[in-house]
């Protein structure tokens, strides 16, 4: 008979305790989810200190490399594409959205952007604008759209030196998703790939940090 309320007894503490250990469960789980809406809140953020140091990067390496002679610039400067009638050249386009894009103003810098890209023929600033694209787009959080441009720049211009960082914005773009595996390969690519380039340093770290 003591036995049989003693089983009595402990049946209501072991259907408790399993409804606290499910509630901590819970929490844990809130708790982290909160800390991942707040990492990617802070990336987000941090976006648009990015593209600042981006543009000064990009300035020195235009002030790095040779400079040409005056007859070869203005040929450049002057510069149409053709089989489209427009008065603007390569050049004018591009500075018109890299000032755009200094003033913050993203949805004109967008369409110069996208312009350039669609209706013109550069090794150099074919690439760059879209890279400039999938930053902009992922500044506005619209990670799916940024993605491509990112993609089109990797597959197109491999060997452009914007590629690299291509590539790893598109593992950072995997990790936001929430598909922290796929950007694990990317950063692991970008590593192997890229040794000697600065995305090669943050895809690392961001592995180590994966650890």
């Amino acid at each position: 008979m003591k036995f049989f309320f003693t089983i009595l007894f402990l049946v209501p503490v072991q259907i408790h305790s399993q409804e606290v250990d499910s509630s901590d469960i819970l929490f844990l789980k809130i708790q982290e989810l909160e800390g991942e809406l707040a990492s990617l809140r802070s990336e987000l953020e941090s976006q648009a200190y990015l593209i600042e140091k981006l543009l000064n990067e990009e300035s020195n390496q235009a002030g790095n490399k040779i400079s040409l002679d005056n007859t070869t610039e203005s040929k450049i400067n002057t510069f149409r594409f053709e089989g489209i009638n427009d008065v603007k050249s390569i050049d004018e386009v591009y500075d018109q959205a890299i000032s755009e894009l200094n003033d913050k103003d993203f949805e004109a810098a967008k369409q110069s952007f996208n312009y350039l890209a669609n209706n013109f023929n550069d090794d150099e600033k074919i690439p760059l604008s879209l890279f400039w694209l999938g930053e902009i787009l992922l500044l506005e959080s619209n990670l799916e759209e940024s993605e491509k441009f990112f993609q089109r720049l990797a597959s197109d211009f491999p060997d452009h030196w914007r590629a690299p960082l291509a590539h790893k914005k598109i593992g950072d773009i995997f990790m936001m998703s929430g598909e922290p595996s796929a950007a694990k390969i990317k950063y692991q690519f970008v590593v192997q790939t890229f040794p000697e380039n600065a995305a090669s340093s943050l895809a690392l770290q961001l592995l180590e940090n994966m650890e």
